[in-house]
């Protein structure tokens, strides 16, 4: 048995005793060994970065990354998907629908459940924005007609999957989907975001990071 597993079993020991929550009796036990709650016995190896820094979610939830891991493990339900560890802690701990969700993805990341741009779902998303000067009127008719978007878009195949009149132009792509959001600028400049979604792999994420950026450069240049 590892270190971090003879603690949290002496947790879990004086939570039978004493009727304590989980947070409860591991601060009791870090006290009583004179130990930090951050030190070796305590810790773990992150398999990758939460995108909320460990202050901040301790000043706004109260608790460390490291707590918040601890808690979701201790939690039966730990294996029932996103869905449910964010409503656990929603209404076990009391935390913002926001938070929860935030602390929900931090933990499916430390613990390798979630890579870096997974959604939910299993699938992956990329994205890329630029400022360039370009007609706005005339790039989102360009992007609605199939002609003018298979100039825009050379040896890719595209799908118009948005009515004319949304505000966003979405498209099928070869893989996955991408919105494309217009905002144009006083300047006469428009700000184009693409939210590439439903990647297949996380090696897809680079690679139409780099599409994305080369096809804004080229449209900029132009």
């Amino acid at each position: 048995m590892t270190r971090q597993e003879s603690f949290k079993r002496r947790i879990r020991e004086r939570m039978a005793k004493t009727g304590e929550r989980y947070g409860a009796a591991r601060r009791v036990l870090i006290e009583k060994a004179g130990e930090p709650a951050h030190d070796e016995a305590t810790t773990r190896r992150w398999i990758a970065e939460p995108e909320i820094g460990d202050d901040a979610v301790l000043e706004a939830t109260g608790r460390r990354w490291n707590d918040w891991c601890d808690l979701i493990d201790a939690w039966p339900g730990n294996e029932d998907g996103h869905a449910a560890i964010a409503a656990h802690v929603h209404e076990e701990h009391g935390i913002p629908g926001w938070w929860a969700q935030s602390i929900t993805v931090g933990y499916e990341r430390i613990t390798g459940r979630r890579l870096p741009h997974q959604r939910p779902d299993g699938t992956f998303s990329a994205g890329r924005s630029r400022t360039v000067r370009v007609d706005t009127a005339v790039l989102r008719e360009m992007l609605l007609d199939d002609a003018d978007r298979a100039e825009l878009f050379p040896g890719l195949d595209t799908e118009l999957r948005s009515r004319p009149t949304s505000k966003n132009v979405r498209l099928a792509m070869d893989e996955g989907a991408a919105e494309i959001a217009l905002a144009p600028l006083d300047d006469g400049r428009v700000k184009v975001t693409i939210s590439h979604e439903r990647l297949p792999e996380y090696e897809a994420v680079d690679r139409w990071k780099r599409f994305w950026g080369e096809w804004l450069d080229a449209l900029h240049e132009a």
